[in-house]
C-alpha cells in the first residue's frame, strides 16, 4: 500500500552541531542525510550571523526547504523568570517584540509556521506566582503575537516542566483551554512525542483531542522513557504508541511535516546515521499504520474494547506471525 499523505521530513538543526560548527555547517550536514528535505531554524540564535536571505539560500543550496521557525527565549538570561508570563511588564514586552521580529524574519523567508515552546513560563514554589495573572498575561501575549501576522500559524509546543518545575501550559487539555481563550484562527498545537510521554499522555489520544478542538500544526517525532525529554530515535522505545499515533494522524488527515526532534549530540551518536534511522523507522511504521487503518478486525476489536484481540493484530503487523 502506498503511504497516504506522505509528509516531508524535517530535522532539529542543532542535532548536527559539532564543536565550532556554524549554521551553514549544520545545514550542509543535514543535507547529506538523504531524505531530509526541510529544516526548522531557531530564532534568534540561528540568525545571529545570517540574514533571512542568507539562510534561505543555504537551505536551497543543500536541497532543503524551510519548515518553520521556533522561538528560543532561553538564550536571553532576562527571560529566566518567564517570557510571556514574566511579572515585569517591560520583560513581557521584550519577549513579545522579539517574537514579532521572529515572525518578520519568517515571513521574509516565505515561511508560515512559528512554534512557541514556553518552558521558562512557569513557577517553582507554592505562593511564588499569581496563577490568574500568569495565565492572563500568557493568553494576551499569544493573542498579540498571533495578530501580528495572521498569515502565519502560531503553534504551541507544550511540555509539563523543564526548566521550570511547573509551566503555564503543561499538557494537551490545558493548551487547548488556552487556545480557546486566545480565540485566533491562526493558532494550533505542535505534538512532541517525548513531551506527551513526559506529560503522562497517550500520544494518539492527545492527537485526537488536538484535531477535534484545534489544529495539529506540527509533529515532533522522537522517543524516550517518559521521565525526561530523552530525544531518542523514533520508535526505539515505544513502537506501538508511535504506530498508534500515526494511525491517529492519518484519521485526522494530517499531511504536514514530520520533524525529528532527537538529540544525537547528547550521547555522541553520529547525527547523519541517526537521521537515516529516524527516516527508515518512520517510513516502516507509517506503512504499517496505513495497512492497519483499513483492518476490519482491528476496528471490531477497538469498537468492543477488546485489548487482547487488538494487541494480537498490532503485534502481528509489527513483528509478523
Amino acid at each position: 500500500m502506498t503511504l497516504p499523505n506522505r509528509p516531508r521530513y524535517a530535522t532539529r538543526l542543532n542535532a548536527f552541531k559539532q564543536k565550532g560548527d556554524t549554521v551553514a555547517h549544520m545545514i550542509a550536514a543535514a543535507g547529506r542525510v538523504g531524505g531530509l528535505d526541510a529544516a526548522d531554524l531557531n530564532f534568534p540564535d540561528h540568525f545571529d550571523h545570517h540574514s533571512p536571505a542568507d539562510l534561505s539560500r543555504l537551505l536551497a543550496d543543500n536541497g532543503m526547504a524551510l519548515n518553520g521557525l521556533a522561538m528560543r527565549y532561553y538564550t536571553d538570561p532576562g527571560f529566566r523568570l518567564g517570557a510571556f508570563s514574566n511579572p515585569d511588564p517591560k520583560v513581557r514586552r521584550a519577549a513579545i517584540d522579539v517574537t514579532k521580529r521572529g515572525l518578520d524574519a519568517l515571513a521574509a523567508m516565505g515561511g508560515r509556521l512559528m512554534a512557541l515552546w514556553m518552558g521558562q513560563d512557569g513557577f517553582d514554589y507554592s505562593f511564588q506566582a499569581d496563577y490568574a495573572r500568569m495565565w492572563d498575561d500568557s493568553i494576551a501575549a499569544i493573542a498579540e503575537v498571533a495578530d501580528h501576522n495572521p498569515a502565519i500559524d502560531i503553534a504551541i509546543e507544550y511540555k509539563p516542566n523543564e526548566p521550570r518545575a511547573h509551566v503555564v501550559m503543561p499538557d494537551m487539555t490545558t493548551t487547548l483551554l488556552a487556545l480557546s481563550e486566545v480565540g485566533r484562527a491562526n493558532t494550533g498545537v505542535t505534538l512532541d512525542f517525548c513531551h506527551m510521554l513526559f506529560a503522562g499522555e497517550m500520544p494518539a489520544r492527545a492527537a485526537m483531542l488536538a484535531a477535534r478542538h484545534s489544529r495539529i500544526l506540527g509533529v515532533h517525532l522522537n522517543d524516550g522513557y517518559g521521565k525526561r525529554d530523552d530525544g531518542l530515535i523514533a520508535g526505539s522505545v515505544h513502537p506501538v504508541q508511535t504506530l498508534e499515533l500515526f494511525v491517529a494522524l492519518d484519521r485526522a488527515g494530517y499531511d504536514g511535516v514530520i520533524y525529528f526532534d532527537t538529540f544525537p549530540d547528547h550521547g555522541g551518536t553520529d547525527p547523519v546515521g541517526e537521521a537515516r534511522a529516524n527516516i527508515a523507522v518512520t517510513d516502516r511504521l507509517r506503512q504499517i499504520a496505513a495497512d492497519l487503518a483499513g483492518n476490519e478486525a482491528l476496528a471490531h476489536a477497538q469498537a468492543s474494547q477488546d485489548a487482547a484481540a487488538a494487541t494480537r493484530i498490532v503485534t502481528a503487523a509489527l513483528y509478523g506471525g
